[in-house]
């Protein structure tokens, strides 16, 4: 498509789920916030830009800012700023992301490099990231400034060496969760342990809401790398077996090398080495057969576990409610 044309199609931000009803108010601001933020004077950086924002995600990551700092009782605005550089910060990976990965679908949709091409989505990407860091010194705390951009630093690694990891069947399961602890899992950590910080949390109020935000990233993560083998297609808006398809080892292929028949290991490791979906039911069956499903869910389930104990550290709220159903969506869902 031409670097000026209109996206396949339009579409605008899904209506808040439940879990957005304690900052409702809240959450229509940051979405205000991140359309005024895109402006820019070059149309194509808003066009790209408001079509992989519009696009249905959840928001998760500027949610956990919004309750993180509202269940220690902040009264302040910043937080609105915190939760959409947040979200620009994630967008940007996406755009990203689906680069590296050649993706061509998420959630339903053409991804940004599919309907524009590589390069205008790398550099709108670039775009976002740059809009992220003057939002940060809009914030005015260095201390979260320290926090967002280390976090942007373990990103970028953890996307490396996702990439370091494709076509490699020898990768453990050790080394896999220090991957997706990386790509995934940090940004939630720094969404939750920003709004503590911005609202003067204790010191164990801070540790707490920084440990919910990596333990719920974790159990998300594992969850999409489940679904992957036995998800729904239409509903998760992406192919079954895209991951082995790239050449992925993900936890359910990891575990069903380990638990496996000599047989079944080598079929997963050529699956893994080769790429592609030609043995696609072969490895569906095998992750199903060897438990391998059943061990990643109680993974995820583990990690969700973990991030409820945090919430203890927090006063009772609406907003510590809200987090506490989040952790319990992060292995309950189906997309």
């Amino acid at each position: 498509m031409p670097a000026n044309a209109a996206p396949p199609q339009s579409s605008r931000p899904a209506p808040a789920s439940p879990l957005h009803a304690a900052v409702a108010d809240d959450f229509l601001a940051v979405n205000r916030t991140i359309m005024d933020q895109l402006a820019s004077r070059i149309p194509l950086v808003e066009t790209i830009g408001q079509y992989i924002i519009e696009s249905g995600g959840k928001r998760l990551r500027p949610l956990l800012v919004l309750l993180a700092a509202r269940s220690l009782g902040y009264q302040g605005n910043r937080h609105i700023t915190l939760a959409t550089l947040v979200e620009f910060m994630h967008t940007s990976t996406l755009l990203h992301d689906d680069v590296v990965d050649e993706s061509h679908m998420r959630r339903g949709k053409a991804t940004a490099n599919d309907a524009w091409g590589n390069a205008p989505s790398v550099l709108v990407g670039d775009f976002l990231y740059s809009r992220s860091f003057q939002m940060m010194v809009e914030v005015g705390s260095m201390r979260i400034m320290d926090v967002l951009s280390r976090a942007t630093c373990t990103i970028a690694e953890g996307e490396v060496q996702q990439l370091t990891n494709v076509g490699n069947p020898d990768t453990d399961e050790a080394a896999y969760f220090e991957t997706i602890q990386g790509k995934t899992a940090m940004l939630f950590e720094a969404a939750s342990h920003s709004g503590a910080i911005l609202a003067d949390a204790s010191p164990d109020q801070e540790a707490a809401l920084q440990h919910y935000g990596r333990y719920l990233g974790l159990a998300f993560q594992l969850i999409d790398d489940l679904l992957d083998y036995q998800g729904d297609a239409e509903a998760m808006g992406k192919n079954v077996g895209d991951d082995l398809a790239e050449g992925k080892p993900t936890l359910p292929l990891i575990q069903a090398m380990a638990a496996g028949t000599p047989a079944q290991r080598k079929l997963v490791r050529e699956a893994i080495r080769k790429g592609g979906l030609d043995h696609l039911d072969e490895v569906l069956t095998i992750v199903r057969d060897t438990g391998a499903l059943d061990y990643t869910r109680a993974r995820a389930e583990e990690m969700a576990d973990k991030a409820l104990v945090q919430l203890n550290a927090l006063p009772e709220s609406p907003f510590r409610d809200s987090m506490a159903q989040l952790a319990r969506l992060a292995v309950d869902r189906q997309t």
